[in-house]
């Protein structure tokens, strides 16, 4: 009798503020979903992040239902209110446990910018962190993946798990320069998907406020 075997699931994990969620974190899961052969892409907004500095403009309600609408139309993708259910700051080595205990026997990749993973030997237990998952550096302007080999020789010590180097489009995109944008009266299409646009607009979000 031939045996079965049963492909363990592979799950991305897009977390961030998304404040606001644009194209730019959309095509960056989406090149991994398809490039590492992803089952399912969770998007995971933050509800108080540790490592950002001042409060975000919006609350974690806004932030989740704008990424939302933005993953709708993508039948791969899923968002996740882990994190903003979460009492006290939000780590990403804590997620990760709760989704390992979620998803029995899954595997994770978590996706993140470049410039991100050059800072995870700042980030909660960060050796811990790299035995739980794989890690996909997403390439940004500016940043090249030389830096990221070197930090992953630093702190991988299971040759099983790896930072994966993932080269997408140069979309120059932020979410501060949106933010910026918008405070300004300026014109965000294309920049993000449009029912976000419309929700920041009906909901009256990231208004200027004075000098």
């Amino acid at each position: 009798m031939n045996s079965v075997t049963i492909r363990a699931e592979k799950f991305g994990v897009m977390g961030g503020t998304f404040d606001p969620i644009h194209y730019g974190h959309l095509i960056a899961a989406e090149r991994a979903r398809e490039e590492l052969a992803l089952d399912k892409v969770l998007f995971i907004p933050s509800g108080k992040p540790p490592h950002k500095q001042a409060k975000t403009a919006l609350s974690s309600l806004d932030r989740y239902r704008m990424a939302e609408l933005a993953i709708a139309s993508n039948v791969c993708f899923q968002i996740s209110d882990i994190e903003i259910k979460r009492d006290g700051a939000s780590y990403t080595i804590d997620t990760l446990k709760a989704l390992l205990e979620l998803y029995s026997g899954a595997q994770f990749y978590f996706i993140t910018g470049a410039d991100a993973i050059l800072e995870i030997a700042t980030w909660k237990d960060p050796v811990e962190l790299l035995s739980l998952c794989n890690f996909v550096a997403v390439t940004r302007p500016g940043y090249n993946l030389d830096n990221i080999w070197r930090i992953a020789g630093d702190f991988i010590k299971f040759p099983e798990k790896k930072i994966i180097g993932l080269t997408i489009p140069g979309l120059d995109i932020s979410s501060t320069e949106i933010r910026g944008r918008l405070r300004e009266g300026r014109s965000v299409k294309y920049m993000l998907p449009d029912d976000v646009i419309d929700f920041i607009t009906e909901r009256g979000l990231y208004r200027f406020s004075g000098p």
